[in-house]
């Protein structure tokens, strides 16, 4: 009775507060002075189909910096904590089978993943993705991986290579910009293009596609990680 009780005073409460946050709002019919200028000088300054690649990539691009730096230091800590605990040759001895039918689908379906994964953060600029999201698609393809092959140890390396030049790769472009355009991240140091198509928007389409192989080699590392956790316990 009493754990009954205490529930519904629980969501008496958050219903208290959801009424006092809807009785207040109002509609905004015009938007803030930050969001106006985006949206009115965004196309023009920066030459991107999509504006929220615009705020992403290049208006807000030291946050988005801090965000895949935040996301590496996770791989880290998570790698860090996992450590493997028995050499990978002992665990060679002996392989766990995997069905046939999932070894079929991976050959057919990891290789249009990743292809997937590279459009849309490549198209980033142009249509709805962008470096998060085609990243997290091919770290899907890297987990079908992991679960057709258990025991395969040669990624890492890979992995860790392609994490450690696309960040890099993706610092020098923002530092590029301090000499060669107006600032950290400024996607003019290349010619904006034509608007609309695919060799537009400067250097966003680069930086998009640094984002995402960085993103998708980080999520795949933790997922690499903790695959050996698994096998080690």
């Amino acid at each position: 009775m009493v754990k009954k009780l205490v529930a519904i005073a629980i969501l008496a409460g958050i219903a208290f507060m959801l009424y006092g946050l809807f009785a207040s709002y109002t509609q905004k019919e015009t938007l803030p002075k930050t969001s106006r200028y985006y949206a009115i000088k965004g196309p023009d300054e920066l030459g991107s189909a999509n504006l929220v690649t615009s705020v992403v990539v290049t208006y807000r691009g030291l946050d988005t910096l801090g965000e895949v730096t935040i996301l590496f230091t996770v791989a880290s800590i998570i790698g860090f904590f996992l450590r493997s605990r028995t050499k990978r040759e002992a665990r060679a001895e002996n392989p766990r089978e995997t069905s046939e039918i999932l070894h079929t689908g991976v050959a057919f379906l990891v290789p249009i993943i990743f292809v997937f994964g590279a459009y849309v953060f490549i198209g980033g600029h142009l249509s709805p993705g962008g470096g998060f999201q085609g990243g997290a698609i091919i770290a899907s393809g890297t987990l079908l991986l992991f679960l057709a092959q258990p025991k395969t140890s040669g990624g890492h390396t890979l992995i860790t290579f392609v994490e450690s030049v696309s960040g890099i790769a993706y610092v020098g472009i923002g530092i590029a910009g301090i000499f060669l355009a107006n600032g950290f991240l400024d996607n003019r140091i290349l010619p904006v293009g034509e608007f609309g198509t695919i060799f537009s928007a400067g250097a966003i389409p680069i930086i998009y596609s640094l984002i995402g192989l960085k993103v998708g080699a980080e999520l795949s590392a933790i997922l690499y990680k903790l695959k050996d956790a698994k096998e080690d316990a």
